[in-house]
């Protein structure tokens, strides 16, 4: 199976800031490219940080109410010197986390939730910045069409990598959730299609409606025919 890799779906003429670049062309960067936010990188082109709206919007609201309707802001003293910067370099969030162009679609999502980020700068085998990918970025792999994911699973899934028969398992599709219905030889071979199919570029679910035409769990094994003529279960239908 093909999987889309960040290298597929990353921007990769990246709008980025350097260190000294000046608060008002952190935030004409944004404005004019429409982006919510630029990484920073060094003099080797390498992301150190990133500035995003959101560390704009911290300065500003850091400043005093002029017509004192609010209180002043509570900030330590990290988040005091960030809203009180004046430049890329001290209001950008440090250090960069980063993606690699040959992560697939899990790894990069992953690395987003653990670290509560929204995009992450690409960067290649030197740690120069080659792109950068966004969770809309991310989003685009489950718009791809259900007739293409029922293709990808019975083609790749069941026929090249499980070797199963032309019309042993059904396959159908419906806004990404995958429906198996069928048999297979083994019961264990149930989980294995299920997740092979769920790893699909677009698969939202897999509902599995699976049988089985031998048990060989540890359970099912006890109960298979035996020499003295004791039999067991058959399988699920």
């Amino acid at each position: 199976m093909q999987h889309r890799t960040v290298q597929d779906l990353m921007t990769h003429g990246v709008v980025h800031a350097r260190p000294d670049t000046p608060f008002k062309a952190v935030a004409a960067m944004l404005t004019n490219n429409d982006i919510t936010a630029v990484p920073v990188v060094d003099d080797r082109n390498c992301p150190i940080g990133v500035v995003s709206e959101a560390d704009l919007l911290r300065h500003e609201a850091a400043l005093p109410d002029p017509e004192g309707h609010a209180p002043a802001l509570r900030l330590g003293p990290r988040d005091r010197g960030r809203a009180e910067a004046d430049t890329a370099g001290g209001l950008m969030s440090a250090p960069a986390i980063t993606a690699r162009p040959q992560w697939n679609i899990v790894e990069a999502a992953r690395a987003m939730d653990r670290h509560k980020v929204k995009r992450l700068p690409v960067v290649d085998e030197t740690g120069q910045l080659v792109g950068i990918v966004s969770r809309s970025d991310l989003l685009r792999g489950f718009l791809r069409q259900d007739t293409a994911i029922a293709e990808e699973i019975t083609r790749e899934v069941l026929h090249r990598t499980l070797r199963m028969g032309p019309g042993s398992v059904d396959v159908t599709v419906t806004d990404g959730v995958v429906t198996l219905r069928g048999k297979v030889g083994t019961r264990s071979l149930v989980p294995v299609a299920v997740r092979l199919c769920r790893a699909v570029d677009g698969v939202v679910a897999v509902h599995d409606e699976l049988g089985f035409d031998v048990d060989d769990s540890e359970a099912g094994a006890a109960e298979t025919p035996y020499a003295d003529g004791v039999s067991g279960s058959t399988g699920r239908q």
